[in-house]
């Protein structure tokens, strides 16, 4: 349950706030690539991404960077910003935020190559980036 959810239901009268209600309904949106066929990047930086940890429950920060070559389709930023957003109040690990990041990116726009690099905020003295790659028609 996300905490906006469980602090509704712990406070009936209160209302979701809209960009809590534009997180929770975000999806990644495209567009079409306005230059098919000419190869390009297209780098991404979000430095507030936030999630819990699986197993101490403890905030972790990271700066994700996407680098990607749109194939037919380009990602939509503000809906991107809102679907990186939604994994504030989830419990998952560095490497599997990574990975599904990447895993819905691919799914929303098909690029020819995309790369999402999480590079975490030290916390204990450990310092992780998990850095995960895609390639049409590879691996």
């Amino acid at each position: 349950m996300s905490n906006s959810s469980s602090e509704a239901a712990s406070h009936p009268d209160r209302e979701m706030k809209y960009g809590e209600r534009q997180i929770a309904e975000g999806e990644l949106i495209t567009f079409p690539n306005p230059r098919v066929g000419r190869r390009y990047n297209i780098d991404i930086t979000l430095p507030e991404f936030t999630c819990k940890c699986p197993f101490s429950g403890y905030p972790d920060f990271a700066t994700i960077y996407i680098t990607y070559i749109p194939d037919e389709k380009v990602v939509e930023l503000k809906a991107l910003k809102l679907y990186i957003n939604n994994y504030r109040d989830q419990y998952i690990s560095h490497e599997e935020s990574a990975n599904q990041i990447l895993d819905d990116f691919v799914a929303a726009c098909d690029p020819l190559e995309a790369t999402v690099k999480a590079d975490f905020s030290p916390r204990g003295n450990v310092h992780t980036v998990v850095e995960v790659k895609h390639q049409k028609g590879g691996c």
